[in-house]
């Protein structure tokens, strides 16, 4: 699958962040400073471009342009990560910031050995910043999410699991019953008949009268 392929996939608030921040590379080959000098008793004028005056403003700007194609490449892999905001909010911020920084080199030229002027190709620069700063305005309206995070691998460790004790088997309840024998009366001997018959004295008999 082609690089072209994927970017052609993207919504159109991210293809226009993505043009504009390929035109703002594109720009910084353009000339953006005049510097007048005198040579050999006249005056020459030369046009430089971004990289021949590459200060940290150039270097900033040049930054902001790869970072924004590259976020914009990975979405169009579909890599799954956040950033802070969201990334319309990180566009916007992105153009919103390479504008003032232009804005302020307008005033404030990088200091060469002769005179020092402002080129159209700089003004280009801050055209293609402000559509930069107005995609991530539409990104942000859009409310697309984000691919999503790519599953962990790695496995949690879990806790090692208690060893349970076999249960032993319940025993049978065993219902106890009362004792239902039959009791003897208090004054019955105790004791084999047989037995009682021989212990026993014998009966009392009564004298009998002589005649």
């Amino acid at each position: 699958m082609s690089l072209v392929e994927d970017a052609r996939r993207l919504p159109r608030e991210q293809k226009l962040a993505g043009g504009a921040a390929l035109a703002l590379f594109v720009t910084m080959f353009l000339p953006w400073y005049t510097e007048t000098h005198f040579d050999k008793g006249k005056f020459v004028h030369d046009s430089l471009n971004a990289f021949q005056v590459f200060t940290w403003v150039e270097a900033a700007v040049l930054l902001v342009a790869a970072s924004v194609l590259f976020l914009l490449y990975a979405r169009s892999q579909k890599r799954g990560f956040h950033l802070p905001g969201g990334d319309g909010f990180v566009v916007m911020l992105a153009g919103g910031w390479t504008v003032l920084l232009l804005a302020w080199r307008l005033f404030d030229k990088p200091h060469l050995a002769g005179d020092v002027g402002i080129d159209w190709g700089i003004f280009v620069a801050l055209l293609a910043a402000g559509t930069m700063t107005w995609a991530g305005v539409r990104m942000r309206a859009a409310h697309r999410p984000e691919p999503p995070l790519p599953a962990s691998t790695e496995e949690e460790p879990q806790p090692p699991r208690q060893r349970r004790e076999p249960r032993q088997p319940r025993e049978p309840r065993v219902e106890r019953t009362p004792d239902r024998r039959p009791h003897t009366a208090p004054t019955e001997p105790l004791g084999e008949p047989d037995q009682l018959a021989l212990d026993d004295p014998p009966a009392y008999e009564p004298p009998r009268r002589s005649r």
